[in-house]
């Protein structure tokens, strides 16, 4: 029977499609006092809208994921654009602060469609060294996100007031929208019926992996646990290092940078070293880096100069590591690729809400944030580690089967 010839999705398209949810996550984020003095709400519920955010962006993943198994990739895809383009009109034209928290709840819901069948997409369509440098790009577009949106949000609000920055993501979603009903071919093989019990099972099977847990929670520790940074590094910068509140915007985008040369580093290396050394060597940079940052802290030797460099080769480190561990995740059973992604997106999206809430913990942001980081490292080579050790003993597994049925 010959095999179906599946018809690539334009990576340009993936790339729009993920850079929509995350777009949305931070872009937010300078427009709150505005938002909040035009609606008369309280600064905490402004926060609502973030700290939701997050959790539908979580949350939505698990579901997106196996109704793409089950009904295809396509539909499910429309289906959240769609529903993040509404909930983007109904956060523009919020005359209320529950409104306002309620619609950015929807806008996650839809928005994490495009990170959990983005990467599901590349999974049905590349294997091998081109699924990792396509899930590099799109690594990058991911964590490109918090580093960006501040500074887009930004310039939205004070040039248009804070309203400017919904109806701008909603003109990307509507060209996202548009992009993928006329671009996107189906890329799975959709079995046509879904049934809550078969959720469960696929969920099931995979949380009984090690091999899967073990990749879906280092992955998302090299990949998240520099949000601790972001969002400490307004406090950091203006407290310790005593530099202006203009210049984080500066440091931020300069992390962005770091995550891009080691995306582009791992589309270089992959056809010269391992899966394996790409995703042990590039958290080990990591590792070091924070360790560092933790010992020029306690050592009271902070300045901008090392803290930049240090942070800078931290990213590197994930911008290697994390398409890596993506890839290796999302290989654990093929006919579970839609659940592995959204599985997978909700553990990282997990990790990232701890960490960016430990951050908050006592006195010092610097001391609290590179201790977070040090640790989420460390825990992530561990969970790497292990995956790799699962899968070698798997595969020896499977070799004493094979050996022992040929010689009988």
């Amino acid at each position: 029977m010959p095999e179906k010839i599946v018809i690539r999705a334009p990576l340009w398209l993936l790339v729009l499609v993920t850079l929509s949810g995350t777009l949305a996550m931070h872009m937010f984020v300078p427009a709150m006092p505005d938002a909040a003095a035009d609606l008369g709400a309280s600064m905490s519920a402004m926060q609502m809208t973030i700290s939701l955010y997050i959790l539908g962006l979580a949350f939505g993943q698990l579901i997106y994921g196996p109704l793409s198994d089950g009904f295809g990739r396509r539909p499910m895809l429309l289906a959240g654009l769609s529903i993040y383009v509404l909930a983007g009109v109904a956060a523009a034209l919020s005359q209320s602060e529950s409104t306002l928290v309620l619609a950015r709840l929807f806008q996650a819901l839809g928005g994490c469609a495009g990170l959990a069948l983005g990467r599901a997409i590349v999974r049905d369509t590349a294997a091998g060294d081109s699924a990792v440098k396509d899930q590099a790009l799109l690594n990058l577009i991911m964590m490109a996100g918090p580093g960006l949106a501040p500074l887009l949000g930004s310039f939205l609000t004070l040039q248009f007031g804070w309203r400017a920055v919904f109806y701008a993501l909603v003109l990307l979603g509507v060209i996202t929208l548009l992009s993928t009903w006329r671009l996107l071919p189906e890329t799975g093989a959709p079995t046509g019926k879904v049934r809550p019990a078969a959720l469960a099972l696929d969920y099931k099977s995979l949380l009984r992996s090690p091999s899967f847990l073990a990749y879906a929670f280092g992955g998302g520790c090299a990949t998240t646990a520099i949000y601790s940074f972001i969002a400490a590094a307004p406090f950091i910068i203006t407290m310790d290092l005593h530099r202006s509140v203009q210049e984080v915007g500066i440091y931020l985008a300069l992390l962005i940078v770091g995550l891009s040369v080691g995306n582009a580093a791992t589309r270089q290396l992959i056809g010269r070293y391992s899966l394996e050394r790409l995703l042990i060597g590039g958290n080990a940079l990591s590792v070091v880096a924070a360790l560092l940052l933790l010992a020029s802290t306690l050592a009271d030797l902070l300045h901008i100069v090392s803290v930049t460099a240090l942070m800078f080769v931290f990213a590197i480190g994930a911008g290697i590591a994390s398409p890596a561990a993506l890839t290796k995740g999302l290989s654990v059973d093929r006919h579970l690729i839609g659940s592995a992604a959204g599985l997978y997106g909700f553990t990282q999206m997990l990790v990232g809400a701890i960490c960016t809430s430990l951050v908050g913990l006592g006195d010092d942001p610097a001391l609290t944030a590179f201790t977070v980081l040090a640790c989420t490292a460390i825990l992530g080579q561990a969970g790497l580690w292990f995956g790799m050790k699962q899968d070698r003993r798997l595969s020896h597994n499977v070799l004493a089967s094979d050996a022992s049925a040929g010689h009988h």
